[in-house]
């Protein structure tokens, strides 16, 4: 976070010094308020620049067998550009390495960890242990012990992007 406030801070003093270029050339015409307005528009565009390819850099780190299995667009009144365009604020991956499935009587399970990743103000990162039964498309999270925890289960959709990535692939 830190490195990002140190940008923040070039981006505004190169504004800056483009804004006091602009003002010699100018022959002293344009107003001295310009040099901080660049200051700040630099670095609100270095703060917005970053907010946009947060996701697409996170995606850039992900190892190649992983599946974005779904994405959160955040629209924030302090920020009123997301209503414009809204940016991606958090995603959810398969890790496909994990994927483990087993074929219990007429039933297809799948086992595997989601990862959920969300930009704040530090980059926060959660795991899950989830099953899934392919058949009845039921999904339940593993607690820490490996125990399900069936008052949180759900059942996906057909057409659900974890059901699709988890169980079609899986098929013979």
């Amino acid at each position: 976070m830190i490195w990002h406030l140190i940008a923040a801070v070039f981006c505004g003093l190169a504004a800056a010094g483009v804004a006091l270029l602009l003002r010699k050339l100018s022959g002293q015409r344009l107003p001295k308020w310009i040099i901080p307005v660049f200051a700040g528009l630099g670095m609100l565009g270095y703060q917005v620049y970053t907010e946009y390819n947060w996701y697409e850099l996170k995606q850039t780190q992900l190892p190649e067998d992983s599946v974005i299995v779904s994405e959160e667009t955040k629209e924030n009144f302090w920020r009123p550009w997301t209503y414009v365009v809204p940016m991606t604020g958090a995603f959810t991956l398969l890790d496909t390495s994990s994927l483990e499935t087993r074929t219990m009587g007429d039933q297809q399970v799948a086992e595997f960890m989601l990862y959920r990743f969300e930009r704040l103000h530090v980059d926060q990162v959660a795991s899950q242990a989830y099953v899934l039964n392919c058949s009845s498309r039921e999904l339940v999270p593993l607690q820490e012990d490996r125990a399900m925890n069936v008052k949180a289960m759900r059942r996906l959709s057909a057409e659900d992007p974890l059901h699709e990535a988890v169980c079609e692939t899986q098929k013979p």
